[in-house]
């Protein structure tokens, strides 16, 4: 498709002084193809212009229309910023960016995976001013004939692009050429979104199609076969970083799958406990809080596979629909256990408050201690049931204390007095000690049990105390009558008389054979002779202390 620009013969008049207009970099954004037939241009969105662009006037401003009839002659050539030389440019009208002879043709685009490897976060390069107002690497692609059409040559041969009528050939391939620096710098910015491991593979491909959608219909001058080569490196980046993202989403779903994996076991060890070791408040707590990571999963970016995730819902369904099972029945079950507690409870409830007003206080304290055991075996009812019931067994069971206390004060009270006589009677006893005359004893202590007994009973804070004493007092005379029934009894006299007997007799006979031992002159003999004989005589010398104090 050729670009003609058609000025009305009869205005043209030339330019006055192209070095005096401003020099400034068009914004490199999409030429929309007008009524005078102008090629579009690939579109750079406007994020990824560098600051210094932004500012530049844009393309439609800056590139040359079609003149009305109604015009000045000087507007329907195009301003000194379409087509100026490169000598009549000023230097410092624009920032020098990189043009198709001036940028580095990589031999390989690196992938995503090796930059992010290289710098793990690595911050959003600076983009370079594509945009010159020098365009002469890619001018000197192209020619003009006599007739004003301008050819751009490639390995092809030579291609006719357009005619820019009214323009030298200097300004019509300036044109030309500008145009195709706009597309080769939009190749670059894809490029460089391609390095950007954060820019997705199919946003850089969406680009690359519109970009050489715009190149195959482009008319304009320059290295079309370098442009071409950028293209297919961009392509070959597009199909290494695909790769790479889809391992890294392979990754991420294998991840995905194990933290998956992680929330369905805890659920199933939660519901495989034994129903009497589940902690129900805290499990079902827990229950919940995986049931929430689950949603959040499945909010996230990673995605599983529709049957990988399908059977792990339903493993975490069942093993959710099992606890609740369990819990539902322990639940049903402990309100049936509750409502039979209740009913016993209030059975001894009425019986406690039956017998708070009762005053046969040995056998009511025995029935309370029976009814307060039963208590504790019949279970809990539910907290509010039980707190209530247990106020008023409570209240029945301190109503009859309350009153059994009163009644055992007054008494200790009047115990008080005989606890005065048991001690005096207790110093008496004392008296007895040590028996020296177990007659006299045994009459003594006859006279202080009778006074005892009649004295009645003391404070409980001394019963103990004073019942102590006096039965160590007994237990002694007790023990001297024992005493001496054993030294008295002629059975056991007439024994110990035998074993005296017995033991003379063995002395006797050790005695004369350590007389022999001795007279053989034999020392081992008269040592074990000897020896016998010294421990058969600590025999009788016990059982002669014995028969004496039998009386024998």
């Amino acid at each position: 498709m050729t670009d003609i620009i058609q000025p009305e013969p009869d205005e043209t008049t030339p330019v006055e002084n192209p070095v005096e207009a401003p020099v400034e970099a068009p914004e490199a954004t999409t030429e929309a193809t007008t009524e005078d037939g102008q090629a579009p241009v690939a579109e750079v969105p406007a994020a990824e212009v560098p600051a210094a662009e932004s500012d530049a006037p844009s393309t439609a401003e800056s590139a040359p229309e079609a003149p009305s009839s109604e015009e000045a002659p000087a507007e329907e050539a195009p301003s000194s910023e379409e087509a100026p030389s490169s000598e009549e440019a000023p230097a410092a009208a624009a920032p020098a960016a990189p043009t198709p002879a001036s940028i580095p043709k990589p031999s390989a685009i690196p992938t995503p995976a090796a930059i992010a490897k290289a710098v793990p976060h690595p911050p959003t390069p600076a983009a370079p001013a594509l945009i010159t107002t020098d365009h002469s690497a890619s001018a000197a692609f192209g020619r003009v004939d006599e007739n004003g059409v301008v050819y751009v040559r490639t390995t092809d041969g030579e291609k006719e692009v357009g005619s820019y009528p009214g323009a030298s050939d200097e300004q019509a391939l300036t044109y030309f050429a500008r145009k195709y620096d706009e597309l080769f710098a939009s190749a670059v910015l894809l490029e460089q979104r391609l390095a950007q491991p954060e820019v997705p593979s199919k946003d850089v491909q969406d680009g690359l199609k519109t970009l050489t959608a715009q190149v195959a219909d482009a008319a304009v001058v320059g290295d079309l076969d370098a442009l071409a080569s950028k293209l297919d490196e961009i392509q070959s980046g597009i199909a290494a970083k695909r790769t790479v993202e889809q391992q890294h989403r392979a990754e991420a779903r294998a991840a995905a799958t194990a933290e998956r994996e992680r929330i369905v076991a805890e659920a199933e060890s939660i519901a495989a406990q034994p129903e009497n070791k589940i902690q129900w408040k805290t499990s079902g707590a827990r229950m919940r809080e995986l049931l929430d990571e689950w949603k959040q999963h499945q909010r996230a970016a990673t995605r599983l596979d529709r049957d990988t995730e399908s059977a792990l819902w339903q493993r975490f369904s069942a093993a959710r629909n099992g606890f609740d099972k369990a819990r539902r029945s322990h639940f049903a079950g402990l309100d049936a256990a509750h409502a039979e507690a209740k009913a016993a409870k209030e059975r001894l409830v009425d019986e406690a408050e039956k017998l708070a007003t009762s005053t046969d206080w040995a056998a009511t304290a025995g029935a309370f201690k029976r009814l307060m055991d039963e208590w504790r075996h019949a279970g809990r009812a539910s907290r509010s049931d039980d707190d209530r019931l247990w106020g008023r067994f409570k209240a029945a069971q301190d109503a009859f204390f309350s009153a059994k206390d009163e009644v055992v004060a007054a008494e200790e009270e009047q115990y008080r007095g005989n606890l005065a006589v048991k001690e005096a009677l207790l110093v008496e006893a004392e008296a007895i000690l040590p028996v020296t005359d177990l007659e006299k004893a045994k009459a003594q202590l006859r006279s202080i049990q009778d006074r005892w007994d009649a004295a009645g009973k003391v404070p409980r804070a001394d019963m103990d105390r004073v019942e102590k004493a006096m039965r160590r007092i007994e237990q002694t005379v007790r023990d001297a009558e024992d005493h001496r029934w054993k030294s008295s009894n002629p059975e056991v006299a007439a024994r110990a008389r035998a074993m005296v007997d017995q033991l003379e007799r063995a002395v006797a006979d050790l005695e004369a054979d350590l007389a022999k031992a001795e007279a053989s002159g034999n020392a081992s003999r008269i040592k074990k002779a000897r020896e016998a004989l010294e421990a058969r005589q600590a025999w009788l010398d016990q059982a002669r202390a014995g028969v004496a104090e039998f009386g024998g």
